[in-house]
């Protein structure tokens, strides 16, 4: 067993991302700690894999982004369950830290 002390990975730029934190990572799962500033963007993007992925924002609110504009309102507490080959980016309104979960691993 392993306790990760998430707050100790939050930190802000004064704009944008702050760059991220490898929380864990294992041959069947990876964890990964963003936080963007109010008004960052994390782009739209996907990977050509098969496996799946959650976004579970950790605090502050903005939007999921997917393919051709979709955005889903997103808020502390909230996760998102997508395949990794599916479009996926976030939107941050209010400073915002997400925890991303990849399994397996990238």
């Amino acid at each position: 067993m392993k306790k990760i002390e998430l707050d100790e990975t939050r930190e802000f730029l004064d704009k944008g991302m702050k760059r991220f934190f490898l929380v864990a990572d294992s041959p069947y799962l990876k964890l990964i700690n963003f936080n963007l500033t109010a008004g960052h963007v994390f782009p739209v993007h996907s990977h050509d894999l098969d496996g799946q992925l959650t976004i579970q924002v950790l605090e502050g609110s903005g939007a999921f982004l997917g393919a051709e504009k979709a955005e889903i309102q997103a808020k502390t507490g909230d996760i998102l369950f997508s395949e990794i080959r599916e479009p996926h980016g976030v939107r941050a309104d209010t400073d915002m830290r997400i925890l991303v979960t990849i399994t397996p691993p990238i």
